[in-house]
Formats: structure tokens, C-alpha cells, sequence
């Protein structure tokens, strides 16, 4: 019977510019959908195991369509509440070489930020379940939905399931001193703890010495002390970290960092020419994950998770609908990308 892995937290409606036009120029948007968690469920049901989203949409089209867009990869969403004023949505501009994307926010007043814990049976939700991730974005949408996340992470430690948490920091939803406060609570609860180095300094105040991404100087040993100290602190049974180099918009050095306690591992690194680089956090995650519940040793986990967050760059969307198959070709050395015929 294949793991159970359960994810709660926001979808939204992506609306992106067409190719690489700025939304100045643009007279139209491509539609999609996606959100952290959403987008992890995905993944792992692709890679063949019961993904689990749990979320709460408005009681309207738009909400219906978000859920059957993730239903058709095969997610079960049957746990997905209804209600509230509206589906969030945010806005994406492609960016190339020197010139950045830039995302614009439209999810205020969101269904999901407007929740309570009553609306769900994590009782029910969590039967048979083997893993539980969140991230940093649903807390930072509302006091409710930090609530709501607190309430499922007790729920799911207390059942004795792994759980799992990437700290994802978006300013644009929350200060730095709400979100340290809120994710320091947060992470008392959490086994594995996903994040990159930006993300370590801002939410719990680790900073790795040393680095600086825009100028691809990579520090290892600065990341070393910062995850001993986030061992010590929280517990944590294995912390992860991407590293992205960030040569431009378009070209991207790519790997991770994982520790245990004892070993220190830094995965292969790819050059990645990048489609779409929304998600491949959410990618790398769910790779991770994907390797620890089908039992990988830590650093074959990792480089599962690397290498199914590379090949998400090449794919447009939210979504990584990299296969199972061409994840395992990738990390076993093939990266020619030749015609498959």
C-alpha cells in the first residue's frame, strides 16, 4: 500500500504574463494553479504516492476549479472545506537574464485566511497517514490560519506522524518579527525542517556566514554551524537547505544541504537553464520527502529531491510533472537531454 502524505495550505489562481512580455505589455494571462502545499501533493502523487491537500476554497467556480485541477494529477481532496469570500490569486511576470520576475499578490480576505479548526476532522484527515508537511505561508496569511496549522501539526505529532515544515518567508505577507515569533512556536512540532539560507536568518534567526547568493559565494561551514544550531535548538530530525546560485534570471547553480546530527551532505550540483523557477522549492521538498517515507538514506533522498527540483525549472506552471522515471535517470548521471524516441 503506498505512503499517505498529507499537505495543508493555500491554493491559488496563478495568472501569468504570456512567454517573457512584462505586465505592462501584456493583454492577456495564461491560467493556472498553485500554492506551496498544493503543489507538493502534486508531486508526490506523480511519483505514485496517496497525496493528501487539505485547504479550504470558496463555494464558487473558481474555487471547484482549483480543486479539479489538482484532482485530475490524482491528489484527494475530498478534505478541502468550502467557504469564505474568494480564491487568492497572484500574478506572475517571467523574468530573463539580468531582469527579474516579479509576482504580484491579489489573495487578501482569502478563503483559507478566514478558517477555523473546527471545519476539519484531522482525526479523520490523518488516519493511515505517514507524513505531514506545511510551510511557512499558511501562518503568515492569518492568525487563523497559524491556528489551523498549530492545531495539525499537534494533531500529527501526537499520532506520532513525521512532520514536516518549509519555512518559505514572504515579506510581503508578514513581518520579520511576527513570522520569528510564529515559526519558532511552529517548529517545536516539526521533524524535518525545509528552508534556504534566507529563509533559516529571517524566520528563526540562523544566518549562515559567509554567503552571499547574488554574488554565488556559497559558504558550506557557515551552513553547517547554522544547522547545528537549529539541531540543538529545535530537534529537528533532518534539516535541509537549497542552495541557489544565481548567475541571472535565466541560469541558476542548483543543489542542497541536508544534515542529521552526524553527516553533513552536499548533493550534485546542476546548471539549470531556467523555463519557470516557481515551485522548485516545493519540488525539492516533495522529492525529499518522497525519498525519506520510501525509506532513501538521507543523502539519496536529497539527491532525489535535487534532481526532481531541476528538471521542475524546465517545466512552466507551478507544478513539477517531471516522472518518476526521468527523476531516476537524471540523478543517475544523464543530463544530455536528448530526444526520448
Amino acid at each position: 500500500m503506498s505512503k499517505k502524505v498529507v499537505t495543508l495550505g493555500e491554493i491559488m489562481m496563478r495568472l501569468s504574463t504570456p512567454g517573457f512580455e512584462r505586465f505592462v505589455q501584456s493583454d492577456s494571462f495564461d491560467v493556472t494553479y498553485g500554492g506551496g502545499e498544493a503543489n507538493v501533493a502534486v508531486a508526490v502523487s506523480n511519483y505514485g504516492l496517496n497525496g493528501v491537500f487539505v485547504s479550504k476554497v470558496p463555494d464558487n467556480a473558481l474555487g471547484q476549479a482549483a480543486i479539479n485541477h489538482i484532482r485530475r494529477y490524482g491528489v484527494d481532496t475530498q478534505f478541502v472545506a468550502k467557504g469564505g469570500k474568494r480564491l487568492g490569486i497572484y500574478f506572475l511576470e517571467t523574468g530573463a537574464s539580468m531582469r527579474a520576475s516579479q509576482v504580484i499578490y491579489d489573495r487578501a480576505d482569502a478563503s483559507i485566511a478566514d478558517v477555523d479548526v473546527s471545519e476539519f476532522d484531522f482525526d479523520k484527515i490523518f488516519e493511515g497517514a505517514d507524513w505531514f508537511h506545511t510551510t511557512g505561508i499558511t501562518p503568515a496569511l492569518s492568525d487563523k490560519a497559524a491556528a489551523l496549522t498549530e492545531a495539525a501539526l499537534k494533531a500529527a505529532k501526537a499520532k506520532g506522524i513525521t512532520t514536516s515544515i518549509d519555512l518559505n518567508y514572504r515579506k510581503k505577507l508578514w513581518s520579520k518579527e511576527k513570522a520569528r515569533e510564529v515559526m519558532t512556536n511552529l517548529c517545536q512540532y516539526v521533524d524535518v525542517c525545509i528552508g534556504n539560507e534566507e529563509d533559516a536568518e529571517t524566520t528563526l534567526g540562523f544566518k549562515a556566514e559567509g554567503t552571499d547568493i547574488t554574488k554565488g559565494e556559497l559558504n558550506l561551514g557557515g551552513y553547517k554551524s547554522v544547522f547545528q544550531q537549529m539541531k540543538e535548538k529545535f530537534g529537528f530530525k533532518y534539516i535541509a537547505s537549497t542552495l541557489r546560485e544565481s548567475h541571472s534570471a535565466s541560469d541558476n547553480g542548483w543543489s542542497a544541504l541536508v544534515y542529521d546530527g552526524n553527516e553533513f551532505y552536499h548533493t550534485k550540483q546542476y546548471q539549470v537553464r531556467i523555463v519557470d523557477r516557481v515551485g522548485s522549492g516545493d519540488s525539492f521538498a516533495s522529492g525529499f520527502i518522497y525519498g525519506l517515507v520510501t525509506g532513501m538514506p538521507m543523502g539519496e533522498a536529497a539527491e532525489f529531491g535535487v534532481g526532481a527540483s531541476a528538471l521542475k525549472h524546465t517545466i512552466p506552471g507551478d507544478l513539477n510533472h517531471a516522472t518518476l522515471s526521468e527523476v531516476q535517470t537524471l540523478i543517475k548521471g544523464d543530463a544530455s537531454g536528448r530526444v526520448q524516441r
